[in-house]
């Protein structure tokens, strides 16, 4: 878990659309947010969860991708829960998958949306 949390932190510790980075052991997540300074979600219009997720099948990672879970409607997070038995190696693909797709879905988004 201290691994996951680690590779996640360096991928995405100051990623521009990346709020937070919470978990317990394998269980981890990363908020997507508009606005890291005041944690503004993303329109739920964008579904960006559901761009990511598409995004990450498509490199051959299953992630948990959630919408509305600010409100109901509004936030943004995409779950990651290896099993067990993963590897470094695995793990290290993961974060890098994950970070292609997020990379991906925010590129399809409007222009006037993407942070910078």
């Amino acid at each position: 878990g201290q691994r996951l949390r680690g590779l996640l932190g360096d991928a995405f510790g100051a990623h521009p659309a990346v709020g937070d980075i919470r978990g317990r052991g394998l269980f981890q997540a990363i908020e997507l947010v508009q606005d890291t300074g005041s944690k503004t979600p993303f329109p739920p219009t964008l579904k960006l969860h559901a761009r990511i997720r598409d995004e990450a099948m498509a490199r051959g990672l299953m992630v948990y991708a959630m919408g509305g879970t600010i409100d109901g409607q509004h936030g943004d997070h995409i779950m990651l829960a290896p099993p067990f038995n993963v590897t470094e190696a695995e793990l290290s693909a993961i974060t890098h998958r994950l970070a292609d797709a997020v990379q991906a879905a925010l590129a399809g988004l409007p222009a006037t949306r993407v942070p910078a």
